[in-house]
């Protein structure tokens, strides 16, 4: 794939008044220019139409190069409407760059997420699972709409919440709130399978304090893992602490259970 610019007013800022374009300003002579530029490339052949890349030799182009100030290569541009709207400079590692695209790339699904987060502090969660099930079978590379939809039907259909946070990409803006879906889902896995756990004096406990999870019934689950926690922490390979930590990160360090059941679970940890 050919990112190279021919013509910079037709494939940078008018191209830009149709969909966002990434100007990657570089040089051969640039070493750490031969380092990003195979990241952004990679990136932009998985970008699924959500923004487009054009590569610009400062060497070739030296007017464009001075018309937008360019004083050290590589440096990056974010065209929107034919304007620079965000920018970086220096050889940054690919998740870094999938980081600042997924912060400074508008979305085409914007209006509807911000609708969408509109619904949900309404307290519409099914209308706002509707909406975010267009969104994710119309702009797939989304990371927020997937989040905040495997975050809506995690209890529901943890498989399919999995299946959508799975891929989203590691230290993006998204990505700790992936993992915690992530958590969730193979959490409540358990009960679908109980024979898969060894059979202990506490496995019972165990299951039962997931459950009560499944039932969104915080308190109960709390109490009873904590219970579980006392008399064999080690169950599971650590999963009645583990599947603590995961409720605590579910509910929110400021959520008033969490502070209660904080203290009760450091005294059954020191127990």
């Amino acid at each position: 794939m050919n990112f190279e610019a021919a013509d910079f007013q037709r494939d940078v800022l008018d191209r830009s008044r149709t969909v966002p374009v990434v100007v990657d300003f570089w040089a051969e002579w640039c070493g750490p220019c031969k380092v990003l530029g195979p990241i952004l490339e990679k990136l932009a052949a998985s970008a699924e139409g959500r923004w487009e890349l054009v590569k610009v030799d400062t060497e070739k182009y030296q007017d464009i190069a001075i018309r937008y100030n360019i004083a050290s290569i590589p440096n990056v541009k974010l065209f929107v409407d034919g304007e620079v709207v965000d920018e970086f400079v220096g050889a940054l590692p690919e998740y870094a760059v999938a980081e600042w695209l997924d912060r400074a790339v508008p979305g085409k699904s914007g209006p509807q997420l911000a609708e969408a987060a509109q619904l949900l502090a309404q307290g519409h969660a099914d209308e706002a699972a509707a909406l975010l099930e267009e969104v994710v079978s119309s702009d797939a590379g989304n990371a927020e709409a997937k989040v905040l939809l495997g975050r809506l039907i995690v209890f529901s259909d943890p498989v399919r919440a999995a299946s959508l946070c799975r891929d989203v990409a590691k230290g993006t803006r998204f990505s700790d709130e992936a993992n915690l879906v992530l958590e969730c889902a193979e959490l409540l896995a358990k009960t679908a399978n109980p024979a898969a756990l060894a059979d202990s004096p506490v496995k019972n406990g165990y299951l039962d304090a997931i459950r009560s999870f499944s039932q969104q019934d915080f308190a109960a689950a709390l109490d009873q893992m904590i219970r579980v926690l006392a008399r064999d922490r080690t169950y599971d390979t650590e999963g009645p602490r583990k599947a603590c930590i995961t409720m605590f990160h579910w509910l929110g360090e400021e959520n008033e259970l969490t502070k209660h059941y904080r203290r009760i679970f450091g005294m059954a940890l020191n127990g």
